[in-house]
């Protein structure tokens, strides 16, 4: 017989059916809980539906196991017993639940909660009488009713409203009974009698339905409403940016309520065992004294520090200062914890590893490396590689910030500085951003709506909230500067202005903010260049008066003695060559030796030879070139001090040095004294109708190769000459767009003999070697053959992308958005490697290289080489580098370390376990 399968997970009473081992199983939430439990932490008792009831409900036209049922009755027995209390009793103290998400991978404010489950017009008047306490009991069902109506029934904002329904509902019945917005602690228990009624005529008017009164109703209904919230926008958006796969469903708790609104002995906070901001070791969050706990993260009320509950309630604070010490001990990593206080009484909703920022990851994972909590690679793993370049960003200059005129201050939620024009609606701001304007998303509080402007933006600024608020928690998580709870912002949505300081900025003017120090300043500040940047590139700044440099230098150190695959950069200048090996990088993978005729005169002797009518004519201007392109090779070589150098020869089609518009060919014209007709018939002879599959790479070399005879001997001259002075040189000549052996070994026939000319007349013998780039699939199709002349390989994933997938990069703007948002793919590919497209090229690739040429030199130069997931690939599959701008090299560094760590614990959990 066919064993029941288990869809709810107990938890409470210092047991638990599962762990903190069982995230997908269970979600991060439920997980969470259990463990929380088994280590005795005060736990309201609960069960966990799982994930797979998620995947069965998204399967089985939103329909549920035929066993749940009686698993979830189960469940609600078992708090009952626990409380001591039954579920829509209406005679006694009724058990009341809450509802939450919880998926696998944190995702704050993205999906569905509902509080106070179970109350109806007759538990809510045996709740008076249990409690004794009216105000109370009415003011938790008024805020059910209120979530209940959101969250499952569908009432929402219609086009054209600025407030949610509920809290215009709440305003107006303020400004009728007191003529001004008092705070909701300050309703009585006839306004709260009334909201409610108000709350189900609203319900009954937008829905068409009335407000449920059977509490397993209610119940059914709120964790279809959780199981639906996956798949609702906000949750969508926050998945595709976080890469949160979509089948992996969320799960659903059901938990005994606590009561944070019974009076000035109650409460309910958000904090962090350290500060997510800046990562110092202190006790950070917030709280408020009679309130539930959405009241906390919504920004309705501004809470006071938690530190400030000491004052309040000394014993409560106590106890969650030994819990803080618990948490951290116990998960080894910072926790961000909610909790609530009933009547002085502590109680733990949930944990979870709290979203930080770069610098914060840094700094934690720095300082508990110190204090033996965890070793040196949990450290490098700590920091995320795809946050690492926030702490490059650029900050404000400090004279222009000390000139700049401070307008509010608020809570310093996010660091780094932003400038930006002011938007007060995410849809106009990401509307703004797509036109490439920089964005400063303002609003009175952000709401998990506003994802797709927060997204956009370069900062975010609000006028309520405070640090744990849900701007701060999202801003933190994606890096944006953000300042929180600047009170003295007015924001008037219908006017699109703010007014501060006496002053009315309107949508579109700019405004500036430090998410450091909690400024707002009016205009735009010039921005300087990051610590890091300013000791490693600049040399402004003593190494050791940088904190932030002492401990990224840690970091890459760490790095490097893991990393296997290596890290170089694209250079095609002697300083981007010198920041890149400040950053760390072990050479150049890809020098476009063609950006270095687009300078000053050069442009005049390429567009000569394009122009030239015989071979003769040809030679002439590229013998005007040579000294340009000799130049530019031995500033690169002295840059790189004997790390190797992968140099491109010519690429791009030869329209792209040929002006295209009349009054720039007339100029041409006259500067080179050629009739104006020949430049527009060698345009027109030039054009091509997809100029990407057209004539271009090694195309030219074949039928120009006196263009590759000069390139080759520009780079050997240059290593010859820099040679002789001391420095060792490694150039690797790199064939472009190869598909046929036959393309590579007519090209590298020209390189050998020119080497050998330049080797016999500067008296020198010179190391290199020849390779080529694989960016069309037959290239990668025929590695095996290819490698019988080709020394190394780079992936030129941009090209081998475009040709594999039939898609432009330029022009994939159009569709890419709504292929992302209907998973046909899960992440841009032109941003990170399609693996099962793509990559099964890059795999066929390295099999074939390898089986001619063992010892090939495989390397990636595309613009994926600074993406971590693509580093990561690489590192998989195998590659010797991989290559990407100057400024991404931290980022590949960090990867690529993390990279060899997931392979040494995957090898480590493969091993049998030592027998005793």
């Amino acid at each position: 017989m066919a064993k029941t399968p288990k869809y709810v997970y107990l938890f409470g009473n210092k047991k638990a059916d599962g762990d903190g081992s069982m995230k997908p199983l269970l979600g991060g939430k439920g997980a969470n809980l259990a463990e929380m439990a088994r280590i005795g932490l005060p736990v309201p008792p609960g069960f966990t539906i799982t994930t797979e009831v998620c995947t069965y409900y998204y399967q089985n036209k939103k329909t549920y196991p035929k066993v749940l049922d009686p698993q979830v009755k189960a469940g609600m027995a078992h708090i009952e017993k626990i409380m001591g209390t039954k579920f829509g009793d209406k005679t006694a103290m009724p058990l009341l639940v809450s509802v939450r998400s919880g998926a696998r991978d944190s995702m704050p404010g993205m999906m569905d909660t509902i509080l106070n489950l179970g109350l109806n017009d007759e538990t809510v008047l045996a709740l008076v009488k249990a409690t004794n306490n009216e105000r109370f009991a009415w003011d938790c069902y008024r805020r059910f009713v209120q979530m209940y109506g959101d969250v499952v029934m569908g009432v929402q904002k219609r086009p054209g409203e600025d407030h949610e329904p509920f809290e215009t509902v709440i305003h107006n019945l303020k400004h009728e009974r007191y003529h001004e917005d008092i705070e909701d602690t300050k309703l009585t228990v006839d306004d709260l009698k009334e909201l409610v009624v108000r709350f189900k005529g609203l319900i009954k008017e937008r829905t068409g339905k009335e407000f449920p009164q059977d509490p397993w109703k209610q119940l059914w209904g709120a964790i279809g409403a959780v199981f639906g919230s996956w798949m609702n926008d906000r949750a969508i958006v926050y998945r595709r940016k976080y890469n949160i796969p979509s089948e992996w469903g969320t799960a659903v708790n059901v938990q005994a309520m606590v009561y944070g609104n019974t009076g000035e002995r109650s409460g309910s906070g958000v904090a962090f065992t350290r500060n997510p901001a800046n990562g110092e070791k202190e006790f950070y969050g917030e709280f408020l004294i009679n309130a539930q706990g959405e009241d906390v993260v919504a920004g309705i009320r501004t809470p006071e520090p938690v530190v400030q509950l000491k004052n309040h309630l000394p014993q409560a604070f106590a106890e969650l200062e030994n819990i803080r010490k618990i948490l951290e001990k116990h998960f080894k990593d910072v926790q961000d914890f909610e909790f609530t206080i009933q009547d002085g009484k502590v109680f733990m909703l949930q944990t979870r590893n709290g979203k930080r920022t770069a610098f914060a990851a840094l700094k934690f994972s720095m300082d508990m490396v110190e204090e033996k909590l965890i070793d040196w690679k949990t450290a490098i793993r700590r920091n995320p590689a795809d946050q690492l370049d926030q702490l490059l960003a650029p900050i404000f200059d400090q004279k222009a910030e000390k000139a700049a005129k401070v307008v509010a201050t608020g809570l310093p939620a996010g660091p780094g500085a932003a400038s930006g024009k002011i938007y007060l609606n995410a849809d106009r701001a990401a509307a703004a951003a797509a036109k490439g304007e920089k964005v400063l998303l303002v609003r009175n509080e952000t709401t998990p709506e506003d994802l797709r402007g927060m997204i956009a933006a370069e900062g975010i600024l609000t006028a309520k909230g405070g640090v744990s608020s849900h701007a701060a928690l999202v801003a933190r998580q994606m890096g944006k500067v953000c300042v929180c709870g600047a009170g003295a912002l007015q924001i008037d949505y219908a006017a699109r202005t703010v007014t501060v300081s006496g002053q009315t900025f309107k949508e579109g003017d700019y405004m500036s903010i430090n998410g450091t120090l909690g400024n707002v300043y009016a205009g735009e500040i010039k921005t300087a260049a990051s610590e890091i940047v300013q000791v490693l590139i600049e040399k402004s700044l003593d190494p050791k008066k940088s904190k932030t440099y002492q401990m990224f230098k840690q970091l890459m150190d760490w790095c490097s003695k893991v990393t296997r695959l290596e890290v170089r950069t694209n250079a095609d200048t002697p300083e981007q060559t010198e920041n890149a090996i400040a950053f760390g990088a072990t050479g150049i993978g890809l020098c476009r030796t063609e950006h270095m005729f687009f300078e000053g005169n050069r442009i005049d002797a390429m567009r000569e030879m394009i122009l030239a009518d015989n071979l003769e004519d040809r030679k002439k201007a590229l013998a005007k070139l040579l000294p340009y392109q000799k130049e530019d090779f031995v500033g690169i070589f002295k840059a790189l001090n004997g790390y190797p150098a992968t140099i491109r020869f010519l690429d791009p089609p030869l329209h792209e040095f040929l002006p295209h518009e009349d009054k720039a060919q007339q100029d041409l014209a006259q500067k080179m004294g050629v009739p104006v007709e020949k430049i527009r018939n060698r345009v027109k002879e030039l054009h091509e109708f997809n100029p990407m599959l057209g004539f271009r790479g090694c195309r030219l070399g074949i039928v120009y190769p006196e263009i590759s005879e000069m390139q080759a001997r520009a780079v050997f001259e240059a290593a010859a000459e820099v040679q002789k002075a001391g420095i060792k040189v490694r150039p690797e000549i790199m064939i472009p767009l190869v598909g046929f052996k036959k393309e590579l070994d007519l090209q590298v026939e020209v390189v050998h003999r020119v080497a050998q000319e330049v080797m016999k007349e500067k008296g020198v013998k010179l190391n290199y070697l020849v390779g080529t780039m694989i960016e069309v699939p037959r290239g990668a199709l025929t590695a095996d053959e290819i490698a019988q002349t080709a020394q190394f390989f780079s992936f030129g994933t941009n090209d081998l992308t475009q040709t594999c997938l039939g898609m432009s990069r330029d022009d994939s703007g159009s569709f890419i958005p709504a292929y992302t948002e209907l998973e046909i793919v899960k992440k841009n590919p032109f941003a990170t490697i399609d693996q099962t497209g793509v990559g099964q090229l890059m795999k066929i690739a390295v099999e074939k290289g390898r089986s001619t040429r063992p010892d090939i030199k495989l390397g990636i130069c595309g613009e994926h080489g600074g993406d971590p997931d693509s580093v990561k690939f690489c590192h998989k599959i195998g590659l010797t580098y991989v290559s990407c701008s100057p400024f991404r090299v931290p980022v590949a560094r960090l990867a690529a370390a993390q990279a060899a760590l997931e392979e040494e614990a995957a090898s480590a959990a493969k091993k049998p376990a030592k027998k005793k």
